[in-house]
């Protein structure tokens, strides 16, 4: 499939898919059509088995620098109600496969809530993190107060909020918001490279550990457990499991078939 705004890469590397957001010129601004075809892609490598993980990513000088501003400008209450574009948001959220971001320059207001929307982040030097909405009489609305206030706490969220202020790659490492920071010549390298070591992994166990994981975000703790119980046991349905610890009392690497 062709897309205007994206490019895909069916293999960045063996089992690992990318996305890459292509409008250079407005430093990668998030309008409707890009975020359309971000959606379609994650499902289209969803349900393609050779794939394992997915790595998102934009360009050396950003990755998003926000939404496109110039699309919602002129809109009401009503407009952005009736145009729902926070539902493409809810769908990429539940993709399966996991999903690395790897950034490098901007990622400011939604470009920061789709870093976040992401399972890890790998970032260059040179990121930059924000939600700047309120410079512009707005506030974040893809995520950005609920989960930038779940990575990082309230007071530095309230910060980052309240005032607009970026924090750096480094304080974002710091702070819990990413994975970890190299060189710019390496991030995408980097990020591929986390992506590889999920894919060598069984894919159903996974699947059930993300969403284990993002349970977390959306329940009390009771809850979660229990889901986490339910999936732990499920797994022992799978000949994932019977080859993994097989292959760990035989002293020899597993070789998971997704079944």
């Amino acid at each position: 499939m062709s897309y205007e705004f994206i490019l895909t890469h069916a293999e960045l590397a063996p089992q690992v898919a990318g996305i890459q957001l292509n409008r250079p010129r407005e430093l990668n601004a998030l309008n409707l059509q890009l975020m359309g075809e971000i959606k379609v892609a994650l499902e289209q490598f969803d349900a393609d088995d050779s794939i394992r993980a997915i790595v998102i990513f934009g360009n050396e000088r950003a990755f998003a620098a926000g939404a496109d501003i110039k699309q919602m400008a002129g809109r009401n209450a009503v407009d952005m109600l009736k145009i729902d574009q926070f539902s493409t948001w809810d769908s990429i959220r539940r993709t399966k496969k996991p999903i690395i971001a790897a950034v490098s320059g901007f990622a400011l207001g939604g470009g920061c809530e789709l870093a976040m929307l992401c399972d890890m982040i790998v970032a260059s030097e040179t990121a930059q993190f924000g939600q700047p909405e309120i410079n512009i009489g707005v506030m974040p609305g893809a995520g950005g107060t609920q989960r930038l206030t779940r990575a990082v706490g309230k007071a530095r969220a309230m910060e980052m909020v309240l005032t607009g202020n970026f924090i750096s790659a480094e304080e974002a490492r710091e702070a819990g918001l990413i994975n970890k920071v190299v060189p710019v010549e390496l991030y995408l390298d980097e990020a591929i490279k986390l992506a590889r070591k999920v894919a060598e992994k069984s894919p159903i166990a996974i699947q059930l550990a993300k969403e284990s994981v993002l349970k977390a975000f959306d329940s009390g703790l009771q809850e979660g457990l229990f889901f986490e119980r339910k999936n732990f046991y499920m797994l022992f349905a799978t000949e994932d499991q019977k080859e993994g610890m097989n292959a760990f009392v035989e002293k020899r690497k597993p070789e998971f078939k997704n079944r």
